[in-house]
């Protein structure tokens, strides 16, 4: 019976755990797996931050803009065009056929100088016959005067004589109306010479008119009559005849005329400082100054008219050009410090109480605290915090990161 109470004992041994089997329980395996999920679920997280942070977000930008030291900032801006206060259509003031054109576009021409002439026969014939009639008129005064004269002291004669009584009454009444008679002709012929001379110079004057002169110094803009037209200063013979021979502009009477909204012209003032640029130059920056703002405004567009004076005129300003314009505000001393740059208010962020601004450089964005000054428009005066000419942020997702990979849209 030994022998098989020993195996029993041997078999019974053999089911006993090892002491490193029995540290490897079912708790110690639970711990495993726990870190073995922690661990799964760190390395995801730094998998989706990795993902996160390379994925590159679209956002809109805008270039700050370097502020001048001290300058004024624009309160209004508008558009016109250049016109001249003195500009005329030169036209004859008699109707007639054009003999000789003297002028042609672009020429200088000085203010009396010759433009034009019109056929002058009947004009001369009239002045020729006016002058006849004057200095027939003119020839009969001094015959008369002599007569009167010589009436005069035949009457001072026998006025003596009818005192010493040798001399009868009726004589002398003759002498006295003769006398009076003289004396009566010639006024009238004096007046005649009068009226005559009157009409000598009525017919010189129609010779005159036959003559067209420039009003003005200026530039002929248009030539608008050719020899052997009719001109008139009416509108007469419908297309047949010109009512105009050249168009004169002042070059020095250059302007700028602009309509501003009705809602926006209190802010326009006479004097007020304006900055002008021409479509054809558009980097060109022109100082002028409001010269007037006319009284009367245009129901029909709502607006009102502002005439704007240049500070100097220069050869490149032509009549009827496209003109943009700035009036422009002074700064006052109460504004504060000069900002290093302008950027649009949209850029200006704030975080944490802070505010800040997004810059877009090398394909990340950086995060920027700014200090603010006084806002100029609608943009936003930046003392410190970023540079003229770095691209800011203006749009994108509300949610920014320092760092974050970014492109400008439509880049």
């Amino acid at each position: 019976m030994d022998a098989p109470e020993k195996s029993s004992a041997a078999d019974l041994s053999a089911l006993r755990l090892a002491p490193a089997a029995r540290r490897g329980g079912p708790r110690e395996r639970g711990r495993k797996r726990l870190w073995i999920g922690l661990g799964a679920v760190f390395t995801g997280l730094l998998v989706v931050l990795a993902l996160a942070g390379g994925r590159s977000v679209q956002v809109e930008v805008a270039s700050a803009r370097g502020a001048s030291a001290g300058g004024p900032e624009a309160v209004l801006q508008a558009s016109g065009y250049v016109t001249p206060r003195r500009k005329a259509t030169v036209a004859a003031k008699v109707t007639g056929q054009v003999r000789d054109v003297l002028v042609d576009e672009g020429m200088r021409v000085e203010e009396g100088q010759v433009l034009a002439r019109l056929d002058d026969v009947e004009a001369r014939a009239a002045y020729a016959s006016a002058l006849g009639e004057s200095e027939a008129a003119r020839a009969a005064v001094p015959d008369l005067e002599a007569q009167q004269a010589e009436a005069a002291k035949t009457l001072e004669r026998y006025e003596a004589l009818a005192q010493e009584g040798v001399l009868d009454a009726q004589t002398l009444d003759r002498a006295r109306a003769q006398a009076e008679a003289l004396r009566a002709r010639l006024a009238a012929a004096r007046k005649q010479a009068q009226a005559a001379t009157g009409r000598l110079a009525a017919a010189q004057k129609g010779l005159d008119n036959c003559t067209v002169r420039a009003p003005f110094a200026g530039i002929a803009v248009s030539k608008d009559a050719q020899p052997g037209e009719m001109v008139s200063p009416i509108s007469a013979g419908g297309g047949f005849t010109r009512t105009g021979i050249a168009t004169v502009v002042d070059m020095t009477s250059l302007e700028i005329e602009v309509d501003v909204s009705e809602s926006s012209i209190a802010k326009v003032t006479p004097g007020m400082r304006v900055e002008a640029a021409l479509d054809a130059y558009p980097d060109w920056k022109i100082p002028c100054r409001v010269r007037a703002v006319i009284p009367s405004a245009d129901r029909q567009k709502a607006t009102v008219k502002v005439r704007i004076a240049f500070d100097a005129l220069d050869p490149k300003i032509l009549p009827d050009m496209g003109i943009k314009v700035a009036f422009l505000a002074e700064l006052s001393a109460a504004a504060g410090p000069t900002p290093k740059c302008l950027v649009p208010s949209a850029a200006v962020r704030e975080e944490a109480g802070q505010k800040v601004v997004y810059v877009l450089k090398g394909g990340r964005l950086s995060r920027r605290p700014v200090t603010l000054g006084a806002p100029h428009g609608a943009d936003a005066g930046v003392l410190s915090g970023v540079e003229p000419g770095e691209s800011v942020v203006v749009g994108g997702p509300a949610e920014l990161r320092d760092g974050r990979r970014a492109a400008a849209k439509g880049a």
